[in-house]
């Protein structure tokens, strides 16, 4: 047989009933409030009475009143039919938002902290479903890692011709390297690893063995060897006050491609027209990818 709306359970709801103790009245008390006589079916002698005003009965809240006076041997019994006794389990997809009450999340507290087995509910997309997972597995699948990296110094110390911008070489002291992409001169992005980078060059230029005679200090970064920034420290011989050994920072952001790939430069003049040099430890690039 065919349904219009929800197939009917194949166990049905009991509901209420209250059979009073009979006088000659006909005012009685109900058990339970009703709005008016329609909620409840009223049977005396066992014959079923007709609700509404003028007819058998009428009913408010817990008054029941009828329109001719019972006698001490009658029997009368009603059934609260919006009051049941017994229900089954509703259709499925049957019950919505409104018909939840708030109290359904335990507590209804918000929480300060999670424990790593925690659960989360989410709602999978692709299969139009809520599902539960541990906190665990969330973390791992959200935001990502500021990998690759990378950072190495300068090993030892090397001496450069004066005011020639120069690829700095040999930083292999310390170094760390997350995906084999530096070699102590270039790093080179590695495949599926392009995005944003953050880039850290540092340039110490030692003049202790031409006086204290330093001019000017450059550090440039390259990317496929363009000079995309340039950091200079200048002070003029005639003023007396030049440079012994002087650090200069470049630092950038830049968005990297597979193979794109960053290298170091230095630039190193001193007043005197001597060669000055490339201090060691002092002297460091760094590299990582930032987390989008």
């Amino acid at each position: 047989m065919a349904y219009i709306g929800n197939i009917p359970a194949e166990s049905y709801a009991s509901f209420e009933t209250e059979t009073f103790s009979v006088s000659a009245t006909t005012n009685y008390t109900l058990s339970h409030a009703v709005t008016n006589e329609n909620e409840i079916r009223l049977v005396i002698n066992g014959v079923v009475q007709q609700p509404g005003s003028g007819k058998a009965y009428t009913a408010s809240g817990t008054t029941l009143t009828l329109s001719s006076a019972t006698a001490s041997g009658d029997s009368m019994y009603a059934v609260y039919l919006g009051r049941a006794l017994q229900t089954v389990n509703p259709p499925a997809a049957s019950v919505g938002n409104s018909q939840t009450a708030p109290t359904i999340i335990t507590g209804q507290t918000a929480e300060t902290s999670i424990a790593t087995d925690d659960t989360i509910l989410i709602h999978d997309t692709s299969a139009s479903a809520l599902r539960k997972m541990t906190r665990a597995n969330f973390v791992s699948g959200v935001g990502g890692v500021n990998t690759p990296f990378c950072y190495g110094q300068k090993a030892s110390a090397a001496v450069i011709s004066r005011a020639t911008m120069t690829k700095v070489t040999g930083m292999t002291e310390f170094e760390i390297d997350t995906a084999s992409a530096f070699d102590g001169t270039t790093f080179t992005v590695p495949s599926g690893q392009g995005g944003k980078y953050q880039i850290i060059a540092a340039l110490t230029g030692d003049y202790s063995d031409v006086g204290q005679d330093g001019e000017e200090t450059a550090v440039a970064i390259r990317i496929n060897n363009s000079e995309k920034k340039l950091a200079t420290i200048r002070t003029s011989s005639a003023s007396g006050q030049n440079m012994r050994v002087v650090t200069t920072v470049a630092n950038m952001i830049a968005t990297l491609s597979a193979t794109d790939y960053v290298e170091m430069f230095a630039h190193i003049q001193d007043a005197s027209g001597s060669n000055a040099k490339i201090a060691a430890g002092l002297t460091s690039l760094t590299i990582f990818k930032l987390i989008e």
